[in-house]
């Protein structure tokens, strides 16, 4: 395992608060870059392979900038019927997709890379849940986005705040991969790539 002090840097690829806070609880230090990359889904490109795709560009695209360092890309992607279910940006958007998914069991593909700058190598992996929404009125769905605003999360929900209160069942093998950053996965990968987590 390689020390903190001699460990290469580590960054996380993403605007997300939510992946920057899911990734302070492993307590390494790392550094934060936006990547710009378009994240349009490739005609006819299957979820999981649009997750999987974007993750990828994510990190090679701030491993370009940053040489020698080891980066996090991850993208989610959200599906109903095999349909994606982007972010919805407004109020009325949200209120839309809350009410189809109502009822209904929605598939989330976090996709995650950690691209290694030393060797030029990546490891890849999607994580999938399964999230069962309850179905509630349409007042009861308004008032919670009215409270929360989940206008940047695909879904329209914030599971790891009162958006809980929507979900009736989560299914995954990683609780923290709806959120948007799988840590399962991704403390096997620096730990395959050399990091400790527990130094004496």
């Amino acid at each position: 395992m390689i020390p903190t002090s001699t460990a290469p840097r580590l960054i996380l690829a993403s605007s997300s608060a939510y992946r920057r806070e899911l990734l302070e609880r492993l307590r390494l230090p790392f550094d934060v870059l936006v990547p710009d990359i378009d994240e349009t889904p490739l005609p006819g490109e299957l979820p999981e392979a649009t997750a999987l795709r974007l993750a990828r560009a994510k990190a090679e695209a701030v491993a370009a900038r940053a040489p020698g360092s080891v980066v996090i890309g991850s993208d989610q992607v959200a599906t109903l019927d095999g349909e994606q279910i982007g972010k919805p940006g407004n109020h009325a958007n949200a209120l839309a997709q809350l009410q189809t998914m109502r009822g209904r069991r929605v598939v989330f593909h976090t996709a995650l890379c950690l691209w290694d700058g030393r060797t030029g190598t990546a490891q890849v992996e999607n994580v999938q849940t399964f999230v069962t929404v309850r179905d509630l009125p349409d007042a009861e769905l308004d008032a919670y986005l009215r409270i929360e605003q989940p206008y940047d999360c695909a879904g329209s929900a914030k599971n790891e705040a009162l958006g809980i209160a929507i979900l009736e069942r989560i299914d995954s093998t990683d609780p923290t991969a709806l959120t948007g950053l799988p840590l399962i996965a991704l403390t096997g990968m620096l730990r395959q790539a050399g990091f400790s987590f527990f130094q004496q």
